[in-house]
């Protein structure tokens, strides 16, 4: 990443073959603001670890009891995420996804955490995770039942909602899978939301309202920032490059849509953080962690804490990026330019920061030089009249000062990088236009 100053001093980042920066300028960044849920809650994006990704629907605790979505997971997770410097960065949220739960309600129509692999029962648990400083996320979904079958909450929103609060709960993910209709699914997800509020108990509610919606028509982002603090838009992130990639690629051709609505209280959430798996190389999962700090992005990591690579650590607890993603200017950033598959983004950040990132796409080939204009970069204003740059990944090193000039002077630096294949020429050049 690296760090720009206009005058005051401001940042850039480049991350690898990412490359993001923030320049400081004179005038405000002019994006559209947007407010969330009124709950008080996700004012910055959230942070925390989500089991899904990396450990999926196990419950065969018998064969693999160090792997099974169990009581024992989430107590080691908790005692990891306090001691080992993740809640110190801002992960605080352990969240507990979808298989939790018994195969029936209870007598009272309570839902129930399965008693074997939860012998505790969620408030055990819930007070474990406090004990650590930390916050216990929890899954249900609208419909009849999740999507892995267990129960679901149609037709019993207050019930669960108050279970949840009894319980110490301070997060909720609400899938939408076997709901019968739209309008069901919209008036499940508004139900909740009040059902919880009702209950008195701070629970930040992330929904996956649009995503439902999206296959039928568009939805209505507005409503939907009313009632959730953060959203799910696309498809499932899987741990690999492709899935990356995917994600990103509808994040930027939607972005005239879901940008604006993004904001303190309410975040587009483009799913979880797989860095420290089996599927991106070092340099992907730079380039999640740069773009996903870009995109305002809940960061919510889903891997074994337990066995996780010094590298891995070090880039996920990175406080440069992570004080990137916790801007409280709470502005979603967008992709500026696609050319010559390069993309670049830019973020405005508060006291009149930049975060700029670029990404070398091609995967084929060596190194590639890009040259980028200094005058386009921050709607034409970070590096006017100069700025400061300054790298914080993959090492932190200060790369010079610029000068927003004509292309008759240029002030250059260039360096070479292997995320994907890239080599970064900074030059002054004319502003081009912007697909934003």
């Amino acid at each position: 990443m690296v760090t720009a100053m206009m005058k005051p001093l401001s940042r850039v980042l480049w991350l690898g073959c990412v490359l993001v920066f923030c320049f400081q300028v004179l005038v405000p960044c002019g994006l559209p603001g947007a407010c969330g849920l009124d709950n008080g809650l996700a004012m910055t994006p959230t942070m925390g670890w989500l089991h899904w990704e990396r450990f999926m629907c196990n419950v065969n605790c018998q064969e693999e009891p160090d792997s099974c979505i169990s009581e024992k997971l989430f107590l080691q997770i908790a005692e990891i995420m306090a001691s080992d410097g993740w809640k110190d960065v801002g992960y605080e949220y352990i969240c507990i996804d979808d298989c939790w739960m018994a195969p029936e309600r209870d007598s009272k129509g309570r839902l129930q955490a399965d008693p074997k692999r939860f012998p505790g029962g969620i408030r055990h648990l819930a007070n474990y995770v406090h004990s650590k400083g930390l916050k216990l996320g929890i899954y249900a979904d609208v419909g009849n039942k999740t999507c892995a079958g267990f129960p679901g909450s149609f037709g019993y929103y207050d019930i669960d909602a108050q279970t949840f609060a009894d319980w110490g709960v301070d997060l909720l993910k609400f899938d939408g899978c076997y709901c019968d209709s739209i309008q069901h699914l919209a008036e499940g997800y508004k139900q909740m939301s009040l059902a919880l509020n009702r209950t008195g108990r701070s629970i930040v509610y992330s929904c996956e309202w649009p995503l439902y919606m999206w296959p039928i028509f568009k939805p209505n982002y507005t409503e939907i920032r009313e009632y959730c603090n953060h959203w799910r838009n696309f498809a499932d992130i899987y741990d690999s490059w492709q899935s990356i990639r995917n994600t990103l690629d509808w994040t930027s051709s939607n972005q005239k849509i879901i940008v604006p609505v993004a904001g303190p209280g309410g975040w587009n959430d483009p799913d979880m953080l797989v860095i420290g798996n089996f599927g991106l190389s070092r340099d992907q999962q730079i380039t999640q962690m740069a773009l996903w700090a870009i995109m305002a992005a809940p960061l919510l990591m889903s891997n074994d804490l337990r066995h996780i690579s010094p590298e891995a650590k070090a880039l996920l607890q990175d406080k440069d990026v992570i004080a990137i993603n916790q801007d409280r200017l709470g502005k979603q950033g967008y992709r500026l330019r696609k050319e010559n598959n390069f993309e670049v983004w830019e973020r405005p950040l508060l006291n009149l920061a930049w975060a700029v990132a670029i990404v070398n796409l091609q995967e084929i080939g060596g190194p590639r030089s890009y040259t980028i204009s200094v005058t386009s970069l921050g709607r034409g204003l970070a590096c006017n009249p100069d700025c400061l740059i300054t790298e914080l990944l993959p090492e932190k090193r200060k790369l010079g000062f610029y000068e927003w000039t004509s292309k008759d002077k240029k002030y250059k630096t260039v360096r070479q990088c292997n995320t994907v294949h890239c080599n970064q020429t900074w030059t002054a050049l004319p502003a081009t236009s912007t697909d934003y």
